[in-house]
């Protein structure tokens, strides 16, 4: 019988991969401040053609913006928390699914013991 199961993914921090994060990261607050940009040029835009319901529609952009704010402000807590983060450290990079072949007579609590990959610079390392 075959079976799914949950791997963690962990990368092992480089030099190359803190350049990427913060790439990554520089990126994504770039394009959250695009959208409230965005956001508020919609809202301008449609308060003028609705002026009677301009609570409804501030109400509703005001949500929305706040919620790119967090975000903003999350991935600048990332950049901080990764200038401060030793090369050579592991970070967790989400979970993949591995299929498992399982038979009778296997020990199960080895099978749900917690895998993970550890990958450095985009390369494989371990498979534990």
């Amino acid at each position: 019988m075959k079976i799914i199961k949950k791997v963690a993914v962990k990368k092992i921090v480089t030099d190359q991969s803190k350049e990427q994060l913060r790439e990554e990261y520089q990126f994504k607050i770039f394009q959250l401040e695009q959208e409230c940009e965005q956001l508020k040029f919609e809202q301008k835009k449609l308060e003028q053609r609705s002026a009677n319901k301009k609570a409804d529609i501030a109400a509703k952009f005001k949500k929305e913006l706040s919620n790119r704010k967090d975000h903003i402000n999350w991935y600048k807590y990332k950049l901080e928390q990764l200038d401060i983060l030793p090369i050579g450290s592991e970070i967790n990079d989400g979970e993949v699914e591995a299929v498992i072949d399982i038979e009778e007579g296997m020990n199960w609590d080895d099978l749900t013991e917690q895998k993970s990959i550890i990958i450095k610079d985009g390369m494989i390392k371990k498979i534990t």
